[in-house]
């Protein structure tokens, strides 16, 4: 099985097999994100992706424990096809505990709850849902297509299916002037969703994309570890989502966070508080392999 360009996926899913059900992704024209640009979104065929599945059940085994499907996001998909893959990974892979996949607010929307619960029961389980922001001014400035009510409407829809969620979060995202803003309406965004997981990556620009040209003319300031701590502070200081585990343990991260909320915030501001003021960050040269 070769992969088609380079292959992404969520930290959680490093031992997890990746099949690619999609190549690229469907909306691809966020502002800040140059991981698809070279890829022209195609849906693959049933065939190709069960002749992947095939060939690495002759390969691993009953050692597949994980499934995870990619590119950017698999949910766009008919749910006729994915009931089908669903049952043929299961029917390969009897040991599998966790079947994932990236997925959209739009696509969320775009299947009724019982095209979500048939997927649930099949044995899809959790969805990796990139909200980035809850701020409506930085999602329109990214050009997600998408409003915070809309993410926050599609992840009660996935509970309400039976379906765990994911959500991704960018420190940094609304540049220097819309720190506060971004902290808050974010942390609005996760207590409106109550999420099974939540996590933050941190802004990187890279050559080609709309904001690091944007960045490079000064129209928006990208903000430094410290404030990046601050902001992680106000977003601490106003989510209320019990249960939620969260993380900050992307490479990006420039602090490593780990705890459940609401009942590891303390000790989780303490760390903050503790690595600012020794500024014990992680060093830029290791940022920059990712």
């Amino acid at each position: 099985m070769e992969y088609e360009g380079t292959l992404y996926r969520p930290p959680s899913e490093a031992y997890s097999l990746i099949i690619q059900v999609t190549i690229g992704c469907a909306h691809n024209k966020c502002t800040f994100c140059n991981m698809y640009r070279e890829k022209k979104f195609r849906i693959r065929t049933k065939q190709e992706i069960m002749r992947d599945l095939d060939e690495c059940r002759a390969m691993y085994g009953p050692r597949v424990r994980r499934v995870f499907f990619a590119d950017g996001d698999a949910l766009v998909v008919k749910t006729e096809m994915l009931l089908e893959l669903l049952a043929y990974v299961r029917k390969l892979f009897p040991y599998c505990e966790r079947i994932s996949s990236y997925g959209t607010a739009r696509d969320v929307h775009a299947k009724s709850e019982e095209e979500l619960k048939a997927l649930a029961e099949a044995g899809l389980e959790l969805i990796y849902l990139g909200a980035e922001s809850g701020d409506n001014r930085v999602l329109e400035h990214i050009n997600k297509n998408v409003t915070a009510e809309q993410i926050i409407s599609a992840g009660q829809k996935l509970k309400r299916c039976g379906l765990k969620t994911s959500v991704t979060l960018i420190s940094g995202l609304g540049g220097r002037k819309g720190i506060r803003e971004h902290a808050i309406k974010s942390a609005e965004l996760i207590t409106g969703m109550n999420p099974e997981y939540a996590s933050f990556l941190t802004l990187r620009l890279y050559e080609g994309t709309q904001m690091n040209e944007e960045v490079k003319r000064g129209e928006m300031e990208l903000i430094t570890p410290d404030e990046i701590v601050e902001e992680m502070e106000l977003f601490l200081s106003h989510v209320d989502s019990p249960g939620t585990v969260f993380r900050t343990n992307h490479a990006s991260n420039y602090v490593v966070l780990a705890g459940t909320l609401n009942e590891d915030i303390p000790a989780m501001m303490r760390k903050l508080e503790d690595v600012k003021a020794k500024k014990r960050y992680r060093m830029e040269e290791w940022r920059r392999h990712i």
